[in-house]
């Protein structure tokens, strides 16, 4: 019986990627989904003269929005001309960065904070031409005039569990119509994919209600919370003693641009020393600090093991990149 597979790629936008996707019908529910093509003209990823790309399947699950033997088809972009990973394809590079320090254990879990906006590009929750009441009740709120978009995120979440994501909660943000939701704890190949399969799910089921999914640092100027994806990581040795966290901590610390620099679009906007950040230009860490570049969580402080979180990343980052400089960074110390 013939079903849709949903092919689904990252473009060549800049400064941050855009998804992709594009539906090919399959014949045979035994069959692999096979490599396919696309015009790299539109995606900002050839020329016109010569556009083929070719989109290699990385990640398949269930479509939870068609149902069925319908399913969600995760591709990296190879050029169409000798088959190898296209500049634009991140997920290459990381795959090399792992399979190197693979017998390190590096696992994941990754925080997606967004903001909902109308069409006119306010934010959700924030009346004609003014503002909401501040900060403060918003946060895991819960009733009328506190939370907003709340469908969404049903919706999404349990489309999420249905495709079989590593999708570990929800919750509303500190800011009106801005939510987040945790994809792991995995290696960074699947953490990433399962990620960007978690972001497409978001952006097609917010399509249906008229409601655009923002991901940029700084949706809404002011005294008003960035977005950002914190990022939870922990190799073995950080499982199983406290030293092997602060060494992976101080080797971060050595390479503060080169990892701003991949943590995503107007990071400075975000970045600020303000709003729960360290600023984008200096590098701290410390036990339950929201305010340092790097917390530790206070139980792992107790227990002596566990992970650390990397609260400088951008909700715009691209997962791949980032996952790729901190298992770089802290195998190559450990």
């Amino acid at each position: 019986m013939a079903y849709q597979a949903e092919y689904i790629w990252l473009d060549g936008t800049s400064p941050t990627p855009l998804l992709r996707s594009k539906t090919k019908i399959m014949k045979d529910e035994a069959a692999t989904p096979p490599i396919w093509g696309f015009d790299g003209s539109s995606t900002n990823q050839a020329a016109g003269e010569s556009s083929d790309c070719a989109l290699k399947p990385v990640f398949s699950c269930p479509d939870p929005i068609r149902g069925g033997a319908n399913i969600l088809v995760l591709c990296e972009v190879l050029s169409a001309i000798d088959m190898k990973p296209h500049p634009t394809n991140t997920r290459a590079p990381l795959e090399k960065v792992y399979k190197k320090h693979a017998k390190q254990g590096m696992i994941f879990g990754l925080e997606q904070e967004y903001t909902m906006l109308k069409l006119d590009g306010s934010p959700l929750g924030f009346p004609a031409g003014g503002y909401p009441g501040p900060q403060g009740p918003y946060y895991c709120g819960v009733g009328a005039g506190r939370v907003i978009g709340r469908e969404i995120i049903e919706e999404h979440t349990q489309a999420c569990i249905d495709a079989g994501l590593l999708i570990e909660g929800t919750n509303a943000e500190v800011m009106p119509g801005q939510w987040e939701f945790q994809i792991g704890a995995a290696d960074p190949l699947t953490v990433g994919d399962h990620m960007y399969v978690a972001r497409w799910l978001l952006h097609r089921i917010a399509e249906d209600y008229d409601i655009q999914i923002s991901f940029d640092a700084k949706p809404a100027k002011g005294d008003w919370n960035g977005a950002g994806m914190h990022t939870n990581f922990s190799t073995t040795a950080m499982r199983e003693g406290y030293d092997a966290i602060i060494k992976a901590c101080e080797a971060i610390g050595k390479k503060i641009d080169l990892h701003v620099k991949g943590y995503g679009d107007d990071i400075e906007s975000r970045l600020t020393g303000k709003h729960e950040t360290a600023p984008y230009n200096k590098f701290s860490y410390g036990v339950s600090n929201r305010a340092a570049s790097i917390r530790i969580p206070w139980q792992v402080a107790k227990e002596g093991k566990g992970y650390a979180e990397d609260r400088r990343p951008n909700a715009n980052a691209d997962p791949y990149t980032v996952t790729r400089l901190i298992t770089d960074t802290v195998c190559s110390a450990a």
